[in-house]
């Protein structure tokens, strides 16, 4: 198969869909790749590196788009590259599409065979594809909070940890999933006051059971919600619901009762954001303020540690590349129930209920897509 990888165009996203290591295992099952001139120099990986592992670089997007069998990506492509899918192509990258109506109805049009990283499921109920750039951002919303704190960013003016005789900050987590979970170990390490919402109770035992009493677990409930959000100094968002917009759990009625110099860090804004006042942001220009409370909405959170997040996704998404590569998409997904859960837009068709449901069209199964 004949395998593309573009440079990322989204403001300030330096990941890169392959590193040289998995074009490398491509090349190795007679595969081809091609690497755009400049995807990976970013994160410090040159077109010499990708030559010696056995890519060819090609000199444009265009060039790569019209070689490729299969297009391997990061983020949700934008409207300059969708223009560039055809029919039966394959799209291996984040998609997001719930909460996104042009890029979905773009996605329709182009006959492509889109799968999205973020539904790709495991025998464990877990996203394995979504897991490490969950994770990535979680340890990141602390840090990213602390320095929207500051006074000069326009926060509060306090430090996290506190010092002694100095209250450490207030710092509330919604959700105890994978993000919230390593949002809750930063915050905990930086030295915060760190209270948990989830409406699991397992989770919340899992939680108690990990952090003991350095945090505090509470199960939500509107009425907690609204009682912990007038509450923090730092309010972290990690909601998701796969494959589906994020509930907003926090209304703007309730962003209005907290303190002047708050700051909101809402991860997840991938899927539309779970604060009402939640918009997406860039890391050109991160934050805006509204009702006095800053908020942090980029919707590329990993970005900021490109090199980091590139190995990490790689990690999980090669033997899933190589699948595709080696069987076809047909073949790859109907032997493989947990890749066809992210097939989300086949051929004109989606095949995702939630991404469906998000924008009242038509779903059809991907079982029914495949012929099983």
């Amino acid at each position: 198969m004949r395998i593309g990888v573009p440079t990322e165009i989204k403001v300030h996203e330096y990941r890169v869909g392959l590193i040289p290591s998995s074009v490398q295992e491509l090349v190795h099952h007679g595969h081809q790749v091609t690497v755009q001139s400049g995807a990976g120099l970013g994160i410090g990986l040159t077109d010499d590196d990708y030559s010696a592992a056995g890519a060819t670089i090609a000199a444009s997007a265009d060039e790569v788009f019209a070689q490729a069998d299969m297009i391997v990506k990061v983020k949700e492509p934008l409207a300059e590259e969708r223009a560039r899918l055809r029919p039966g192509q394959i799209l291996f990258t984040y998609l997001h599409l719930a909460p996104d109506a042009p890029q979905t109805h773009d996605l329709i049009a182009s006959g492509a065979v889109c799968i999205a990283y973020e539904t790709v499921t495991a025998a464990n109920g877990s996203l394995p594809l979504l897991t490490p750039m969950s994770e990535v951002a979680g340890r990141l919303a602390p840090q990213v909070g602390a320095h929207a704190l500051e006074k000069a960013q326009g926060g509060r003016g306090i430090l996290l940890g506190g010092v002694p005789g100095v209250p450490a900050a207030e710092v509330v987590v919604l959700g105890g999933g994978v993000s919230g979970t390593h949002a809750t170990t930063i915050a905990v390490g930086m030295g915060a006051n760190v209270t948990v919402v989830d409406r699991s109770a397992d989770a919340l035992k899992r939680l108690a059971g990990q952090f003991g009493t350095s945090i505090s677990t509470v199960f939500s409930t509107r009425s907690a919600i609204e009682t912990l959000v007038a509450r923090a100094d730092l309010l972290i968002g990690t909601v998701l619901i796969p494959g589906a917009a994020a509930p907003k759990l926090v209304t703007r009625e309730m962003v209005k009762t907290m303190k002047p110099g708050s700051v909101i860090v809402d991860v997840a804004i991938d899927q539309g954001g779970c604060v009402e006042t939640s918009r997406a942001t860039t890391h050109a220009d991160p934050t805006y303020v509204v009702d006095d409370v800053v908020h942090y909405c980029v919707a590329n959170m990993p970005g900021a540690v490109a090199r980091t997040s590139t190995f990490a996704l790689n990690n999980v998404t090669l033997p899933f590349t190589l699948a595709l590569a080696n069987k076809g998409w047909m073949q790859a997904l109907a032997d493989d129930a947990h890749l066809r859960n992210g097939l989300n837009v086949c051929e004109g068709k989606i095949t995702c209920a939630p991404v469906a449901e998000a924008h009242g069209l038509e779903y059809v199964s991907a079982e029914s897509v495949l012929g099983l």
